[in-house]
This record gives structure tokens, C-alpha cells and sequence, in this order.
């Protein structure tokens, strides 16, 4: 017996631990799940705030108190926001958990991956500016994301990826109470609500988290689309022309006046001035080989509404909606002078509902992307080479004297390529910044395809027994950013990237008398902008010194290129007050002199563009003379204020 109870009372090598070593084994397990439970919530916090470092460090580090604290309370936002998701979808049964997992992964792909991705491409987050616009150019924006979807993939897979991981982690950590899963369903809807309503900093230093922004943005464009508020998105909208009296037309020289305009080309992705080894654009080189190149041609745009309205209109793009809507277009002048006129466009004119805006021109021929092809693409438009072709057609209709635009648009992104006359290789369309010299040559090769309808517009024009009266203008309406100052496409910056175009003036012997070619030729190296083409239109029509256009006159900032011209500062911006813009951003330009600035800068920055053509070296405001209090003085703020 006594044997027996000492065998019993021993435990064995291989037996059980006494129950209070289970106990306590219980009790650090469930530490450690606890631990691991609040770190499961805390952690989509620390990945928000892992992005946002990794995305724009230098921004965040010059914070000042007041942003430190907006970006704390969004923190806090985000944080409430992402754990009361984890605990509803930690739940052990039923549909809430799964819906509240479905809205954690799609604001995952939007507010973490989309806000990295739209970065990457303008240098700073969708916020509520951009949204609407967004918003008000849907199709446009799903074509454009659609087009890049492997590369969207690489940024909204790996923040997706983090949260189903802790999503599954949730579930296996969290257990929550009733009293936890009641708090989680009333938190959950209240802090997206929050987060879409609640005020802040989305334009200055967007001093709060991204996905905290991306929320703010969207809950702006829903509360506008639902009535809940009045703001909207400012377009051209209709105009409404001032009254032009009948003009007399006195030009030094019989001449017809053709404007060929093309989309988002680039100063150094087109031969501007005739070179008999042109690569570039080797069609219109060839074909027009007399030209007088505009070799220092600036925009005062990056985006296309505003710069369309200034080389149509000689207006500022400063003025008021009331003076853009009022003032005569060139078709207006010309028709007040007895002239033909037509207007021959690959774009689709459904695009921010320029239709609505152009609509009234007295134009004896016009055809859009949709007369073309009524299948065409939003962005893209109609082929350009069916714009040659009804052009041509409008051209060779029209009496002379006349006036005409050949408008195109397939250099717009997403660029359309025939990989059959594609010689810059290699190419892709794709934005991965670690492929933008393919990028570029895929850029390219649109441009060179596009050249092409170009090139037969002109040779087209002069075989026309009008052919050696007609003065042939071509410019693009801005330029495009391959990443230069970290932004891609347009309407992001007045930097050259955006705003250095090419231009050239091709008028046949006998068009133009001999001081008007002199001066053409001294304006082909002085420093031009496209406040300079109306006025220079105006004058080869014989109708820039009509008295009765004089008001009009008044307004116009540029100067003829036919005549002397003297230097001035001009404005640049891409925010008009018939255009709202995504990103704030303008300057002034004076001959090599650039003041300009974007809405993070705390300050302008001055840039030579003569001797650092790159804009890489900022030489200060004071740098730049009387261009800082002049800019003041105009537009009153800088952009982030």
C-alpha cells in the first residue's frame, strides 16, 4: 500500500503537468493572443504611416505644429477606422463580418495602394480638387487607369495583400465580446461616416494621412453629386460672346490663315526648326521645310481647357469667367470680317463638355471626333488621320479669304501607337517608374504617327490653288512631364516639362511683307507664349488695328509676332475661373525669367531657363526681380495658401 502511494503520488517522466502549470502555460498564451490581438489592430495605423513616410518624407519632416497636430487627429481617424473593420470582420459568425472584410480590402486598394499610385504619377495625394475633377471626367479617368492596370496592380496589391493577412489574423486573435462587437457596429459606419465628412488639410501640406484625404475627397464629390452641397466643378459652360460690328478686313498681303493644333507634344519630341536628319517628327519636317521656328514657345498652361480658350481668344488665362465667356473667338472676328471659317477636330468634344462651350461658333463647315467616328475614344479621340482627311475637305470648300483649325488629339494619353510606324524602341505603355524611358518611346512613337496626318494636312493644303496664300500656324496646347520633376502628364506644374512647346510659322513668299518676315524671325528666338498667337492671327487676317476690335484689344496680353515685340511678364496657371483644378499651381514668365510655384511649396521658386533649361537649380524669389510681388498682386496667395 504504502508502496502503491508513493507511486501514485510521483509523477512520471512522461505525465501530465499539474494543473497549475496548465493554468499559468493558459494564462501567458492568452497574454501573448492579447498582445498580439491590439497589435493586429494597431498595426493598419503603423502601415498608413509606413507609406506615408516612405512616399513623401522631406513634406512630413517640415510639418509645423498645427499640421502635426491635424496629421495626430487623423491618425486617430485612421486608426479607429481600420480596427473597428478588424473586430467586425473578427466576429465568429454571420454576414456583417463578412461585409465588414469586403469594405476593409476595397478601402484597402483605394486609400492605401490608389493613393500610392496616384503619388507616383503627380507628386502629391488625390485630394477633393482632383476627385471632382475625377468625378466630372469618369470615363476619361477609368480609360486611363484601365490602360495601366498592371502597373496599378503593383501598387494596390501589397497594401491589399497586408490587410487580408491581418483580416485572417483577426479572426484567429481577436474574440470579441457582445458588448465589443455592439461598439464595432456603431464605430465601424461612424468613422467612415467621420472620415467623408470631417474637415482636413487636403490642399496645403495635406497634413493628414493619405487614406484619412482619399476619404475626405470622396465624401466632397458625393455631397456634391447628391445635392448635400453646392460646390461643382468649374467648366466653360456656354459662351456668350460680346457683339462684333461688321470688320474690314486690311491685310498687307492677300492670305488665308490655317491653325494646326496638336495635343500634349513637347518642345524636345518634335523638330520645331527644319532639320533634313529629323528623326522625330520626319513627316511635317519634310513637308514643310520653310517654316519659321517659335524655338522659345511657351504655354501658359499645362491644361488643355485653359490653353485652347488663350490661343483661340488672346484672353488671360487670369481673367474673369465673365471676360472669357464674352470674348470673341478668332472664328468670331473673322466671320465680323466677311471670312469662311471652319473648325476640323479628332477630339471628342464629349470631354469636360467642350461641345456646350464651342457650340455657338459661326463656322461654315465643323466636324468633332464623333462626326468622324462615332465609336471613338474618349481621351484619345478620332485618328487623326481622318481629321487630315475631312479637314481637307472644309479647307478646299471654303472661299477665300478664310480662316481654319485643324485640331488633334491623338498624342493624348493614352497615346495611340501603330507599332507599324513605331521606330523608337524600345516602347510600352506602361507608368512603372522604372520603365519610363520605354514609356517615352511609346510617347514618342504617338507623336510620330500623328505627324504623319500632319504632314499630309500640309502637303494636302498647299496642292489647293489657296495653297500659296495660306499662312499655316502649328503649336501644341501644352507639353507633357515624364517624371522630370516627379510628375507625369500635364496639369500638374507650369515647369518647361509641361509648358515648352513647339511652334512654327510656315507663310509661303509673298504672304508676308518684308518687315513682317523680319520681325517673324526675330520673334522665332525671342521668348514667345500662346498669349502671342491670337494677336499674330488677328494681325494676318488685317484686323488687329480695327478700331471696332479695340476693347477687345484691350484685354489681350500677347503681342504680334509680325511686328517688334518688346518683353513682358505673362502669367502661367493651370486655374482659371473657367477651369477648377485638380492641382494648384501657377507662376509668371519674362523672357528667361520663371517665378513658380505648387501647393506644397512654402515658397516661389525662380528659375534662368536659358541656363538651366532642366529647372534643377531654384535661385530664389529675389532672383527673379519685380516677378514675386507682381505674382502677389495677381493672383494673391501662393497656391498653398
Amino acid at each position: 500500500m504504502h508502496a502503491t502511494s508513493a507511486t501514485s503520488a510521483t509523477p512520471s517522466l512522461g505525465g501530465a503537468q499539474p494543473a497549475s502549470s496548465r493554468i499559468a502555460a493558459l494564462r501567458r498564451r492568452a497574454r501573448w493572443r492579447r498582445r498580439l490581438a491590439a497589435a493586429t489592430l494597431a498595426l493598419p495605423v503603423a502601415l498608413v504611416w509606413l507609406l506615408d513616410v516612405w512616399t513623401r518624407p522631406t513634406r512630413i519632416a517640415h510639418f509645423r505644429s498645427l499640421e502635426a497636430g491635424t496629421y495626430l487627429l487623423s491618425s486617430i481617424e485612421t486608426l479607429i477606422l481600420w480596427a473597428s473593420l478588424i473586430v467586425l470582420a473578427s466576429r465568429s459568425r454571420g454576414l456583417l463580418r463578412w461585409l465588414a472584410a469586403l469594405v476593409a480590402i476595397l478601402l484597402s486598394i483605394f486609400l492605401l495602394g490608389g493613393q500610392r499610385y496616384f503619388f507616383d504619377q503627380y507628386v502629391t495625394y488625390l485630394n477633393a480638387d482632383a476627385a471632382s475633377f475625377g468625378a466630372s471626367v469618369g470615363r476619361s479617368v477609368v480609360n486611363q487607369v484601365a490602360a495601366d492596370a498592371s502597373n496599378f496592380a503593383r501598387f494596390v496589391v501589397p497594401p491589399s495583400l497586408v490587410i487580408v493577412a491581418l483580416l485572417v489574423a483577426g479572426r484567429r486573435l481577436i474574440r470579441p465580446t457582445r458588448t465589443q462587437r455592439r461598439i464595432a457596429t456603431l464605430v465601424a459606419p461612424v468613422a467612415i461616416v467621420v472620415t467623408l465628412w470631417a474637415p482636413c488639410s487636403f490642399r496645403k501640406a495635406q497634413a493628414s494621412t493619405p487614406d484619412v484625404i482619399f476619404m475626405h475627397a470622396l465624401g466632397r464629390v458625393v455631397a456634391a453629386r447628391t445635392g448635400l452641397s453646392s460646390e461643382q466643378w468649374v467648366s466653360p459652360s456656354t459662351r456668350k460672346p460680346d457683339y462684333l460690328p461688321a470688320l474690314v478686313a486690311s491685310p498687307s498681303r492677300p492670305r488665308n490663315v490655317l491653325l494646326v493644333l496638336s495635343e500634349s507634344e513637347r518642345f524636345d519630341s518634335v523638330c520645331t526648326a527644319y532639320d533634313p536628319e529629323c528623326k522625330l517628327t520626319p513627316h511635317s519636317n519634310a513637308a514643310s521645310p520653310a517654316r519659321t521656328p517659335l524655338l522659345a514657345l511657351r504655354s501658359v498652361s499645362s491644361t488643355t481647357a485653359i490653353s485652347e480658350i488663350v490661343l483661340w481668344s488672346g484672353t488671360s488665362p487670369v481673367d474673369s469667367a465673365e471676360a472669357v465667356r464674352s470674348s470673341p473667338m478668332l472664328w468670331d472676328y473673322a466671320h465680323a470680317a466677311g471670312w469662311e471659317t471652319s473648325y476640323t477636330t479628332s477630339q471628342n468634344l464629349d470631354f469636360a463638355d467642350a461641345r456646350t462651350f464651342l457650340k455657338e461658333l459661326p463656322l461654315k463647315h465643323r466636324a468633332d471626333a464623333l462626326d468622324l467616328d462615332p465609336a471613338s475614344d474618349l481621351d484619345i479621340g478620332a485618328p487623326d488621320e481622318m481629321a487630315t482627311s475631312e479637314g481637307l475637305k472644309h479647307i478646299a470648300d471654303l472661299r477665300e479669304p478664310f480662316f481654319a483649325v485643324v485640331h488633334y488629339s491623338n498624342t493624348h494619353f493614352p497615346y495611340r501607337v501603330d507599332l507599324k510606324h513605331a521606330p523608337f524602341q524600345p516602347c510600352d505603355d506602361t507608368k512603372d517608374p522604372d520603365r519610363t524611358s520605354e514609356f517615352v518611346n511609346y510617347y514618342r512613337n504617338s507623336i510620330y504617327l500623328s505627324d504623319m496626318a500632319t504632314a499630309d494636312l500640309i502637303k494636302g493644303v498647299r496642292a489647293l490653288p489657296a495653297g500659296p496664300r495660306t499662312v499655316i500656324l502649328f503649336t501644341s496646347d501644352h507639353a507633357e512631364a515624364f517624371r522630370e520633376h516627379g510628375q507625369l502628364g500635364h496639369t500638374n506644374s507650369v515647369l518647361d516639362e509641361e509648358i515648352h512647346v513647339p511652334g512654327w510659322v510656315d507663310a509661303p513668299p509673298g504672304t508676308l511683307t518684308n518687315a513682317e518676315r523680319a520681325a517673324l524671325e526675330q520673334a522665332s528666338r525671342a521668348y514667345t507664349t500662346h498669349l502671342d498667337f491670337a494677336p499674330t492671327m488677328l494681325d494676318l487676317m488685317g484686323l488687329w488695328d480695327a478700331p471696332e476690335t479695340g476693347r477687345h484689344r484691350a484685354r489681350m496680353l500677347g503681342q504680334s509676332m509680325l511686328r517688334p515685340m518688346q518683353e513682358r511678364a505673362v502669367p502661367l496657371t493651370n486655374c482659371a475661373a473657367v477651369w477648377g483644378c485638380p492641382f494648384r499651381n501657377w507662376g509668371m514668365l519674362r523672357g528667361r525669367m520663371k517665378l513658380e510655384a505648387r501647393q506644397w511649396d512654402l515658397s516661389w521658386h525662380c528659375y534662368d531657363v536659358q541656363a538651366d533649361p532642366h529647372e534643377w537649380k531654384d535661385l530664389g524669389p529675389d532672383a527673379c526681380g519685380d516677378l514675386p510681388a507682381s505674382a502677389m498682386k495677381l493672383f494673391g496667395k501662393l497656391p498653398r495658401d
